[in-house]
């Protein structure tokens, strides 16, 4: 459990889905995720649901005492159920509001599996770090294989010439929760 009065060490944002898909391996990785963050008083930013892996990793962050900050436009509340018992809950007017709230939030990035939305943050938050807007360390949770396309197709983009391989560089890809704890501790010093 952490301490309420004590401030979270850093800030991790986590992208993943609002449904749970198909492998039971994705809700456990989320639910490990959210314990482990909670377990080294670091504070989960995630897109305020309370459905699929987003309300997995809050539910397992909270429920082990965890620091947990989320950031949910207006069209969603009813859509991804806004979880409002976060520690700190926040209502954009859009989407893009809400990628820079969380992003602006946070030390680190992990990608948990997910859908176009997922997608979505994930290439913002590469391409940043490509145009060299941020330096904060990005993860893929590559549970169960399921980023392995996404790998390809950033290998596709490299070999094609649209792309310097160095962008491979800014993507740490991980297969299990406690490797990616550890490499964020190591990277970031926490």
């Amino acid at each position: 459990m952490t301490n309420a009065s004590q401030s979270p060490a850093l800030s991790v944002c986590v992208y993943c889905g609002s449904r749970f898909g198909l492998d039971p391996a994705y809700a456990q990785a989320a639910t490990d995720l959210g314990q482990a963050l909670a377990r080294r008083n670091w504070r989960l930013v995630y897109g305020a649901g309370d459905v699929g892996l987003m309300g997995a990793v809050a539910n397992a962050a909270q429920d082990a005492g965890g620091d947990t900050f989320g950031v949910i436009p207006q069209h969603l509340l009813q859509r991804e159920v806004g979880k409002q018992d976060l520690t700190r809950f926040i209502v954009t007017e859009n989407m893009h509001e809400r990628k820079k709230v969380m992003f602006m939030n946070s030390d680190a990035i992990v990608v948990l599996p997910g859908g176009a939305g997922s997608m979505d943050e994930f290439f913002e938050a590469l391409t940043w770090r490509q145009l060299g807007l941020h330096e904060k360390p990005i993860y893929l949770l590559n549970t169960a294989g399921y980023w392995d396309k996404l790998i390809d197709l950033m290998d596709h983009i490299i070999a094609q010439g649209f792309a310097d391989p160095s962008l491979k560089s800014y993507v740490s890809v991980v297969s299990e929760v406690p490797e990616l704890i550890g490499d964020i501790a190591t990277k970031l010093g926490a």
